[in-house]
């Protein structure tokens, strides 16, 4: 018996419940607040007319050139110029796709994936330069997407109720 063994023995039948609640359910404020703002930034993107213009201020053009010469990599900004609106309606639709997956549990992995890949492109051009590098949000929004990349969304999720039932059709 080790020392958390002797502690959980010990506490009241209630807490121990409350912790294993609260450790089942630990990644959904995560989820949730990633998922929110995933939506949201998408949406936005999706109703702004200066940002969905090749040109002009608050456009996605103006952005991207501004931070070529100082992003990570000048190739990814420089594709993104080849259509700078295009690469703009993706961007937002990925963000909506992967805050949904996110908010609702289905197919959370590969939505947390798409998340830290759009996060991880962001840090490489946009907020690469930003010192220091804890003002950057990108970076933090990359590692927020880890756990749920490498846990899912095992409790109050669609791919739960999905998996509850395959499992009782394989039984």
């Amino acid at each position: 018996m080790n020392r958390t063994d002797v502690l959980e023995t010990d506490a009241p039948r209630g807490v121990v419940g409350l912790r294993e609640l609260a450790s089942r359910h630990a990644l959904l404020p995560l989820r949730l607040f990633l998922g929110v703002t995933f939506v949201y930034a998408g949406i936005d993107k999706l109703t702004d007319p200066a940002f969905l213009s090749a040109s002009g201020d608050g456009s996605i053009g103006d952005l991207m050139r501004g931070v070529r010469d100082t992003s990570a990599i000048p190739g990814l900004v420089d594709l993104s110029l080849n259509s700078p609106v295009g690469f703009a309606v993706a961007l937002a639709i990925g963000e909506i796709l992967v805050g949904l997956g996110a908010l609702v549990g289905l197919l959370t992995r590969i939505a947390a994936v798409g998340g830290a890949l759009i996060s991880l492109s962001l840090w490489l051009t946009v907020s690469w330069a930003v010192t220091p590098y804890y003002y950057g949000n990108d970076l933090i929004y990359l590692m927020a997407w880890t756990p749920l990349i490498l846990a899912g969304a095992p409790y109050l999720s669609l791919d739960s109720v999905i998996r509850s039932r395959l499992s009782r059709r394989t039984a």
